[in-house]
């Protein structure tokens, strides 16, 4: 796409490699009766930004300050704000084709775009529109009938209440059948035996009370700190205190700060994680699904291919066979 940011040569074996495409349908037959939030799920933090455009404007949530910095220096501001703001390298197909099955889509409308085309955002917005990701993702369920995958829908910065209803329209015309409505958490064997494929967590109270096809938002544990041990920390202190009922995120996503990016001007998110990927794969394989309240379900990361991160988090799965 047009705004992609290139990215270093960490991913350039994964786009040969679908180990995991398949990985659901691949399960030993017991866990398919294990209900989706007692599972160990891989996910994406930040999905879409692997084709943020360096010709969008800055996101308008963003600091007054950021703002004013973009107006007056535009050519320092905005590639830095890019190389910052860049979660993924692969794009959606490739995600879904290396295991991810949770997609973290933040949703916004540009004021200064058209009036129906929504995009996704983080500080800046993305080449690709919403409807032309969510028939992406449709089709590549399309191909693969025993997947599931949990798109949460969030962030949705200058939906007017128009807008969302446009949006689940697109959401109900594009997935069908496809979509399990709000209810008790299913089992794969469950899903499968309805043809459903898609839970839609969607973080807009009045849209939920208006569909039945939506879940709530999903809780996501976020660290926000650029230390790795200070990260793990956080996820061990939310483990202590007990797991959320249903379906929710572990994110094992470092998150930059001012200070951090002042101190380290030749860096980038990329540059920041990569390095750290290993100790936090160390983390991730101790984890283990399941019922009990020190439990994780969901797990996301940064840059989804560059180690064995989804292959650690579905082998976890194994850990419910030895109960």
């Amino acid at each position: 796409m047009g705004g992609q940011v290139s990215t270093s040569s960490s991913f350039s074996n994964l786009r040969c490699r679908n180990a995991n495409e398949d990985w659901m349908s691949a399960l030993c037959p017991q866990l398919w009766d294990v209900p989706l939030h007692h599972l160990s799920i891989p996910g994406s933090h930040d999905t879409m930004t692997y084709c943020l455009n360096k010709k969008s404007p800055i996101s308008h949530e963003e600091s007054r300050l950021l703002q004013l910095l973009n107006k007056v220096f535009p050519c320092i501001t905005r590639p830095v704000v890019l190389k910052w703001s860049v979660t993924q390298a692969l794009d959606v197909t490739e995600q879904l084709d290396a295991g991810v099955r949770y997609l973290d889509l933040r949703i916004a409308h540009m004021l200064e775009g058209s009036e129906k085309n929504l995009h996704f955002v983080h500080m800046v917005y993305t080449t690709a529109l919403v409807e032309d990701t969510l028939t992406e993702i449709s089709e590549w369920l399309e191909r693969h009938p025993r997947e599931v995958v949990i798109l949460a829908c969030r962030n949705f910065e200058g939906l007017s209440e128009d807008l969302h209803e446009y949006l689940v329209a697109c959401i109900k015309n594009i997935f069908g059948d496809m979509l399990c409505p709000r209810g008790e958490l299913p089992t794969l064997r469950q899903l499968w035996s309805r043809g459903q494929q898609v839970i839609v967590s969607y973080e807009d109270e009045r849209s939920l009370g208006r569909h039945c096809e939506l879940w709530p938002g999903i809780p996501y544990w976020w660290g926000n700190t650029v230390k790795t041990e200070a990260l793990i920390r956080y996820l061990e202190t939310m483990k202590s205190c007990g797991r959320p009922g249903g379906l929710f995120v572990a994110g094992t996503n470092l998150t930059e700060n001012l200070q951090y990016v002042l101190a380290h001007p030749s860096e980038s998110l990329e540059k920041m994680t990569l390095p750290n990927l290993p100790r936090l794969s160390a983390w991730v394989r101790e984890q283990r699904p399941g019922p009990g309240s020190r439990c994780t379900n969901v797990i996301a990361g940064d840059f989804i291919g560059a180690d064995n991160f989804v292959g650690d988090v579905i082998a976890l799965n194994q850990k419910l066979l030895w109960c």
